[in-house]
């Protein structure tokens, strides 16, 4: 058996929300003197601690969190590269303290930019300026969405084709990788298709704590009902008093992106208004309540299919390229009445057999769901150009930038609709100019 310590392995811990993950990271830094990097963005903002979903001080278990509150409310949303660049200095300071760092958190496009080596972070750091500015001009990706759809388009029109022209995320982060590389994403892709994926930037062990959507949804509802009872709508008046100062200074508040997209917010904001601005019946006040909970449950169980859709499409597949499937393990974590069992106890086995450099397990061997989750679930598009497709529906007005999208469009309700009014448009022009024909 050895018993040399390796240097310290970076833990990273993904999951939807909900499943248990920011416990998990507190546990196995509380046995294996470890520091917990935020790799959540709407945990970066500076209080709201219920809105953010911040694990409560009591609960850290005096374990030091990194990356917690460390921008203003009014601030755009660290980009990508500005997160990894952040992280990987924390990631240093951990490890020059001899502890083991552990990054936790849903934002699995910050995790997964972290964990390879890729394009996306420049080498030279420069150290002249201050800490929360960047060593290049990325103040383009602040601007609205259609002026960095336009600059994307001069500098990368293949990747400008390749997003839809809402997706501003997508189409920020193409951007960022030509600011930062000076060559165009479409470009790097390619490269990678040709060259191989990016290796980990680290020693790492993934684990992916796992849940039934019949299990996790309960859990979501009754997590919504327990932010309003903690005071979720106290902080989204204090969004909206911020909001409102900042639009009668002048400023425009793009409620698109930054801390207005937390769930919560959005989904309260109308019934906070009228509860200050508007003398309604209390029967309609609790309608537009409930409808309000209703539309943020729904909104975190959206969130978690897509948290789970990026971990077995884009983190299993850039995994499975790089050769590194077996860093990752699924842990299920339906059952909390198992959680010690199904959880914690293999979690705290496999880091023990890793820092004692013996073999681990094989991943699909931990369960049943393991051996059938941990197998990418189809080609990322993002990265396989071959599935590109581009379309728009000129009666619908939608844009469709794959061929699963325009499938899935054109068999929409909302499009056999148009096209049934369009047929119908049609045959009446044609009666209208038949000769001998009666209107």
């Amino acid at each position: 058996m050895h018993t040399k310590r390796p240097a310290q392995p970076l833990i990273t811990i993904v999951g939807a929300t909900g499943t248990g993950k920011s416990d998990l990271a507190v546990e196995i830094a509380t046995r294996f003197n470890g520091e917990i990097i935020n790799g959540d963005a709407m945990q970066l903002y500076d209080g709201l601690p219920i809105i953010t979903n911040k694990m409560p001080v009591s609960d850290r278990k005096s374990v030091p969190h990194h990356l917690l509150g460390r921008i203003g409310l009014n601030e755009p949303t660290w980009t990508v590269g500005n997160f990894v660049k952040k992280a990987v200095l924390e990631i240093e300071g951990i490890r020059s303290r001899g502890k083991i760092p552990i990054l936790v958190g849903g934002t699995h496009y910050y995790t997964q930019a972290l964990l390879f080596d890729g394009v996306l972070v420049s080498d030279d750091e420069d150290e002249t300026r201050g800490d929360e500015q960047e060593s290049v001009d990325l103040s383009i990706l602040d601007e609205p969405t259609d002026v960095i759809l336009a600059k994307l388009r001069e500098v990368d029109p293949v990747m400008a084709d390749r997003w839809h022209p809402n997706d501003r995320r997508k189409i920020q982060r193409s951007l960022e990788i030509f600011l930062r590389s000076g060559k165009s994403a479409s470009k790097t892709y390619e490269d990678q298709a040709l060259n191989g994926q990016p290796d980990l930037r680290y020693e790492t062990l993934i684990f992916w704590i796992h849940a039934s959507k019949d299990a996790l949804f309960p859990r979501l509802n009754t997590r919504v009902q327990k932010m309003i009872q903690s005071g979720l709508q106290e902080e989204v008046q204090i969004l909206e008093d911020l909001r409102q100062k900042m639009e009668a200074t002048g400023l425009t508040v793009d409620l698109t992106r930054g801390i207005w997209v937390s769930i919560g917010y959005k989904e309260f904001r109308e019934y906070q208004k009228f509860l200050d601005e508007a003398e309604l019946p209390e029967s309609e006040l609790l309608k537009m309540k409930a409808h309000a909970v209703e539309r943020t449950q729904a909104a975190t169980r959206q969130y978690s299919n897509r948290q789970i859709r990026w971990i077995r499409i884009k983190l299993l597949g850039a995994l499975a390229r790089a050769n590194a499937i077996r860093n990752i393990f699924l842990l299920d974590g339906s059952d909390l009445g198992k959680w010690s069992d199904n959880v914690l106890n293999p979690a705290i086995d496999i880091v023990t057999k890793l820092l004692r450099e013996e073999r681990l397990p094989d991943p699909a061997t931990l369960s049943e769901i393991a051996a059938e989750y941990l197998v990418p679930k189809r080609n990322d598009v993002s990265v396989d150009r071959n599935l590109w497709e581009r379309r728009t529906c000129s009666l619908c007005v939608v844009t469709a930038v794959t061929a699963a999208d325009w499938e899935k469009h054109t068999k929409s309700h909302g499009h056999r609709k148009a096209v049934s009014a369009n047929t119908k448009r049609e045959r009446n022009t044609q009666l209208t100019n038949t000769p001998g024909t009666v209107g």
